[in-house]
């Protein structure tokens, strides 16, 4: 089971650099300076990348957990 180990790590770094991803959409959008209603739509456009990449982060790390256990 070490393959399940090292996709689930693998799953879960494409998740964590997704997550990053929005973090630094949403900083680079307050450091414009834009208007309370530009910066609602950003924060708008980023939650489902947010939302997936948090799943995607999590399934990895769930498959880590289960190679550990059946390994």
């Amino acid at each position: 089971m070490e393959w399940l180990i090292w996709l689930g790590a693998l799953i879960s770094v494409l998740g964590l650099l997704g997550l990053l991803f929005c973090i630094a959409r949403v900083w680079g959008a307050r450091r414009k300076g834009l208007d309370d209603e530009a910066l609602r739509e950003v924060v708008r456009k980023v939650v489902p990348l947010n939302m997936g990449a948090l799943l995607f982060s999590v399934l990895g790390l769930m498959m880590v957990i289960m190679g550990i256990f059946l390994g």
